[in-house]
Formats: structure tokens, C-alpha cells, sequence
């Protein structure tokens, strides 16, 4: 169980910074006895966990503690937004995340024999734009096929008299095809909310969260989406709240993450998107500028596939 309410948690060491959510969450699961071997690993779990970040002013929450890949984050979100399944095409752009999950041995690894390496099958992308088509693989053309989860949501987004529905949700969570992905999904659902008709806000939950390398850039991409879509629709980023299931650290993460516990954080950065595209799939990594971010040296963790 959590030590601290949502609110205290932004609290540490007498200062208050919401980077701190993540730091205390990091301690919590150090101090737990809870040791658990799962598919890929022995972890320390906790279960349940809530954290708010504010995106008003332009801020976004990037994490200071150590330095983030926001640009690899951004280019793998790009990716996500057009519905792609191509891991070659964010190797193009020296993005190389989803290596290890699309390679032969994790494939079959998966009873995915027939699948082509770096084909990475109805992941994020492909549920968020044609969710539940049927999948062939990552060169096809899926255009109106399956439910366009992401155009429903900017749809209501952009009207009004809609806006302030409580529908507003994308599921990347498909059960018909999970056995199609190179890998389930772990963030898995996302609601949006409009507040005073002018101020969106996203919630996004997970159900696996690997703190040392994931939790750090889902905060960043789904901040990045919500000032993207709050830009394309007209409205102003308010706050991204992130919900997590199982919150776990790698036994070869632990003496890593420690270092970070030492670290205070700085002030976030801002952002600035320049450009609105007609097309929410025409957006480019020039168009998103940030400003003022300054962070702790990189802490290298190897990725547990």
C-alpha cells in the first residue's frame, strides 16, 4: 500500500514539487518486502498508485531527475498517432525501444512464427485509429477500417455541444487481438475531460508499470498528446492525472534508481506547439518546441523486453 495521499506525496524532504510523486512512489516500492518473479524477471511490486500533473502555462511534466529521451518519446507518440505497427519505420528515426519486442525470438516467442520481424502486429497505434479491423501486417492499408477511436475523440473535442461528454475514451486494450501483438498493451485506456468549456484534461491508465524505464515516458507522451490535441481543437491544457496498476522495479534497476532519490528535482519545462495542422496525422517533431528544460545526468537502465 501506498504511505501517502495524493496530495502529501508532492511533498519531500519539506518541499513541494510534483516531481516528487514519483520519487516518493519509487521509495515506497524500495521499502516494500514485496518481491514477485513474473514473465520477464524478479521485481518489487506495490499495486495502486495515483499521480496529478498540471499542464497549465504551457508546462509539462518531463522528469528533471535524471535526463528523459523526450525526443524519442515524441517521435515513438508520432508513430502511435498515424496507427503505425512498423518498427522499421522508427528505427528511421533512430528510435530503437521496440527492438527487443520485435525481433525473431520475441516473436516466436509469442507464437507470432509467421510474422515478419519488426512487424509489431495491432499494438497502441492500430487500436487507437482502426481498433478491431482486422490485422494482415504493418504494410497494409487500413484506411476506415475499424473504429477510429482518436477522430471520435477530436470530433467531440472540436464541438461544442459535445465537448463535455463523459465518452470521451480510447482503449488500447483490445481482448479479440492480444494474441496478435508482439505485446500487450500496458497503458490501456485514456478518458478526456473538458473543463469551463476551454480546458482539457486527460486521465490514462495502466496496468503495468515499469518505473525506471516506462513510467518516465508515459508521463512525458501523454502530456505531449493532451497539449497536442488541446492545440488541434482549441482549447488549453489543464492536467494530466495517471492512474497505475501493478508499479514494479527490476532487480537489475534497484541500485540505479537509488540515485535518483538523492536528486532534487528542477522546474519543469514549458512547451510550445507551433504549428496547427488540419490533419491531426500531419503533425511533425519541428512542430513541438521545448523550452527551459534542465535535468540531472542520465541514469542508463537496460529495458526488460
Amino acid at each position: 500500500m501506498l504511505k501517502r495521499a495524493t496530495e502529501s506525496i508532492k511533498y519531500r524532504n519539506g518541499k513541494y514539487h510534483e516531481e516528487n510523486q514519483y520519487l516518493n512512489l519509487i521509495e515506497d516500492i524500495l521499502s516494500t518486502n514485496e518481491e514477485f518473479v513474473g514473465r520477464n524477471g524478479k521485481t518489487l511490486s506495490i499495486y495502486g498508485a495515483a499521480m496529478h500533473f498540471s499542464l497549465e502555462n504551457n508546462k509539462i511534466p518531463i522528469l528533471t531527475t535524471k535526463k528523459v529521451a523526450w525526443k524519442t518519446c515524441l517521435r515513438e507518440l508520432l508513430w502511435f498517432i498515424k496507427g503505425e505497427t512498423s518498427n522499421k519505420k522508427l528505427n528511421e528515426q533512430k528510435v530503437h525501444i521496440w527492438d527487443a519486442n520485435s525481433s525473431r525470438d520475441f516473436l516466436d516467442s509469442r507464437n507470432l512464427h509467421d510474422r515478419e520481424v519488426d512487424d509489431l502486429g495491432p499494438i497502441y497505434g492500430f487500436q487507437w485509429r482502426h481498433f478491431n479491423a482486422e490485422y494482415t501486417n504493418c504494410d497494409a492499408d487500413y484506411e476506415r477500417k475499424g473504429i477510429d477511436q482518436l477522430i471520435e475523440v477530436i470530433n467531440c473535442l472540436k464541438d461544442p455541444a459535445q465537448r463535455n461528454s463523459r465518452r470521451m475514451i480510447i482503449s488500447a486494450w483490445n481482448p479479440c487481438q492480444l494474441d496478435e501483438m508482439a505485446l500487450p498493451p500496458c497503458h490501456i485506456l485514456m478518458q478526456f475531460n473538458v473543463h469551463n468549456d476551454t480546458k482539457l484534461s486527460c486521465s490514462m491508465y495502466q496496468r503495468s508499470n515499469d518505473e525506471a524505464c516506462g513510467t518516465p515516458f508515459n508521463i512525458a507522451s501523454y502530456s505531449f498528446l493532451t497539449h497536442l490535441l488541446a492545440k488541434h481543437c482549441d482549447l488549453e491544457a489543464c492536467e494530466f492525472v495517471y492512474f497505475k496498476g501493478n508499479c514494479h522495479i527490476y532487480d537489475e534497476h534497484v541500485e540505479a534508481i537509488k540515485e535518483q532519490l538523492n536528486r532534487e528535482p528542477y522546474e519543469f519545462p514549458t512547451l510550445e506547439i507551433l504549428n496547427k495542422r488540419e490533419n491531426i496525422n500531419d503533425y511533425v517533431e519541428e512542430d513541438f518546441v521545448l523550452q527551459n528544460y534542465v535535468f540531472h545526468e542520465p541514469i542508463k537502465y537496460k529495458m526488460v523486453a
